[in-house]
C-alpha cells in the first residue's frame, strides 16, 4: 500500500508519496509523473519518497518546509538514519534515477540531485 501525506499547511497545499517497502518504491519509481520529485537518505538505505509539484512549478523552487517534510519521511523510514541526529538527503526530478534490469527490487542510481542536510 503507498502511503500519501499533505505537507504541513502552512508549506502548501502538496501531496507527499512513500512506498511501504521496496516493492512499492519500485512502483513509484515505475509509474511516476513529470512533476514528481524523488528522495532518498544519502548514503544510507531509506524509503523512496516523492513529490508532487504543481503544474508549472519548478524543482528548483522547493520551500523549505517542504523539503523538510519530506526529509523527515525519509529519516523516520531509514533504520540508519532514524538512529542520527543529523542526515543528508538527496532529491532530484523523477526522471533522473535510472534502473537497470541487474539491480534489486527498490534499488535505483541517479547521477543529478541535490543536497539538502536535514538536522534533525
Amino acid at each position: 500500500m503507498v502511503y500519501y501525506f499533505k505537507a504541513r499547511p502552512e508549506a502548501g497545499d502538496y501531496t507527499i508519496f512513500m512506498g511501504l517497502d521496496n516493492y512499492e518504491s519500485e512502483e513509484l519509481i515505475k509509474y511516476g509523473f513529470l512533476e514528481d520529485v524523488w528522495f532518498h537518505v544519502d548514503k544510507m538505505s531509506s524509503t523512496h519518497v516523492f513529490l508532487r509539484l504543481h503544474k508549472g512549478q519548478t524543482f528548483d523552487n522547493i520551500s523549505e518546509g517542504v523539503l523538510e517534510d519530506c526529509a523527515q519521511l525519509v529519516k523516520a523510514d531509514s533504520i540508519q538514519g532514524n538512529e542520527v541526529n543529523n542526515i543528508d538527503v538527496v532529491y532530484t526530478p523523477w526522471h533522473n534515477p535510472k534502473k537497470t534490469a541487474s539491480m534489486d527490487v527498490g534499488q535505483v542510481v541517479i547521477i543529478r540531485f541535490i543536497l539538502f542536510h536535514f538536522p534533525h
